[in-house]
């Protein structure tokens, strides 16, 4: 009697410090964090054998960039997560910077044996140099194994890195993306065996002229309302997004299998996110057939203060997974962003919205419109404020972040921050978690992430000549 009464006083005291880790400060409570230290990129993002995998860069022993491995999380629905031990830890040699994982369904590497298999594709790194790597996993990305034969690619360049490695089924090859990050060019490989790699061609300078090219992806995306399909090439840009710092820009064209060719013209500069938060995205490979969506996250971060975000003992947050869709607009295509449609789940206590309303909490969704000119703001207990404008007349929307709560831990931190934006009305779709805030406009036409420092209570408030119509959910904890 007594073990038992002794083993339910120790599972209660495990459970309490476990809910207790992810109610501190600032913790947001339906995005992914780490338990502890530091976390940037989201790395080898996959779905295998009914599991969401994320994998990210992570740093096991501080809460500021260093000692780069890759942390690891799973999922059975890309919203509510489980830790798990650290997936590839920094060798002896050099760091684990960032990559992507594939399944091997017939083995082509032969690596996995007589079952599909992962593997992952990391740019190993060190002073100096960079190169990309490949591991296998037999145990469902809990364990991985560096191949023998590695590097499977070497430029002997110091900024060769981020590989994302996708099946291009018309010509039934892998292909490779990666960048020489200081040069700003995408270059691209095939191979049949994820092992010998073969080049096939570069793409670059383009775009803005600022910063390194990082993190790549290449995909392709149906144009909404048609039958048209257009290849779409991801570059993170650090610095030179519109915010100051980083963010995504990307490329609308065609992809033949050897080469990208860009069909935006050079004036045009097209970025997923205006916000001043979001980089290093990466998408969902391998979804099940059923599934026809193409799903990313990114790091709701930027390089100009990611060491000295005022939270603990965690730092770095990943996005809300996001659906992509292209669509035709005036600048020819344009990527646009929708939540997925689990984190309705999440949903709990609706509310219709008045002029003035209190919720007991910081971690919530608001769907609403906004008819005329007007603002939302989003009052915390110790008065900090973020206020959300619009002016159709300017054809604008801004966040503005200036009275934020915890500000002063960097000078590029507050800040108003506007984007452009067509129409005479605003469809609002706003996610907020604790220090996040991530807005969707017009049903994704444009969006805005920003790291926001408050915590609940909230009041939310619409200023507007107009009747604002829509609802409020609270958004129940993934942690406990």
């Amino acid at each position: 009697m007594r073990s038992l009464a002794t083993f339910c006083l120790v599972l209660c005291c495990l459970l309490s410090a476990a809910q207790e880790k992810y109610a501190e400060r600032y913790r947001p409570q339906y995005h992914f964090t780490p338990p502890q230290n530091f976390m940037n990129d989201a790395n080898g993002m996959i779905y295998f054998q009914g599991e969401y995998h994320l994998f990210y860069q992570h740093n096991p022993f501080g809460n500021v960039w260093g000692h780069m491995s890759w942390g690891h999380a799973v999922s059975p629905d890309m919203v509510r997560w489980k830790n798990l031990p650290v997936a590839i830890p920094e060798h002896k040699d050099y760091m684990i910077f960032s990559g992507s994982s594939v399944v091997d369904e017939n083995n082509v590497s032969g690596l996995c044996g007589k079952h599909p298999c992962l593997v992952a594709m990391y740019t190993a790194h060190k002073e100096g140099w960079q190169r990309q790597n490949i591991a296998y996993s037999l145990d469902r990305g809990r364990t991985w194994t560096d191949y023998a034969g590695n590097p499977v690619v070497d430029e002997k360049k110091p900024d060769f890195r981020d590989p994302k490695v996708f099946w291009y089924e018309p010509q039934k090859k892998w292909v490779l993306a990666t960048v020489f990050a200081d040069e700003r060019l995408a270059r691209f490989y095939e191979s049949r065996d994820l092992k010998t790699w073969k080049f096939l061609s570069e793409f670059g300078p383009a775009g803005t002229t600022d910063g390194q090219w990082e993190c790549p992806d290449l995909m392709q995306l149906l144009v909404e309302g048609t039958n048209e399909k257009k290849w779409v090439l991801m570059i993170s840009r650090n610095p030179g997004a519109p915010q100051g710092g980083t963010g995504v820009q990307y490329f609308v064209g065609e992809f033949d299998g050897t080469k990208f060719i860009n069909e935006t013209p050079d004036n045009v500069k097209q970025w997923v996110d205006f916000g001043k938060d979001f980089y290093a995205t990466q998408r969902f490979a391998n979804l099940p057939a059923t599934d026809k969506r193409i799903i990313w996250m990114g790091w709701l971060g930027n390089w100009q203060y990611a060491n000295k975000e005022p939270t603990s003992p965690w730092r770095g947050v990943q996005s809300i997974p996001r659906e992509l869709f292209l669509k035709k607009c005036d600048q020819g295509y344009c990527v646009g962003q929708r939540p997925i449609k689990e984190l309705n789940a999440l949903r709990e206590q609706p509310e219709k919205i008045t002029a003035s309303m209190s919720v007991p909490t910081a971690s919530l969704e608001a769907d609403f419109t906004l008819s005329s000119a007007g603002t939302w703001t989003i009052i915390d207990a110790r008065n900090n404020s973020v206020v959300v404008g619009f002016d159709p007349a300017a054809h604008n929307v801004y966040i503005d972040r200036t009275k934020s709560g915890e500000t002063s831990f960097s000078p590029d931190f507050p800040g108003r921050h506007a984007s452009t934006l067509t129409g005479s009305s605003l469809k609002v779709q706003a996610y907020l978690d604790q220090t996040t805030l991530e807005l969707f406009f017009n049903d994704g036409e444009r969006v805005m992430s920003e790291r926001v420092y408050l915590s609940g209570p909230v009041r939310l408030s619409w200023d507007s000549k107009d009747k604002v119509n829509g609802m409020v959910w609270e958004m129940k904890s993934i942690w406990k």
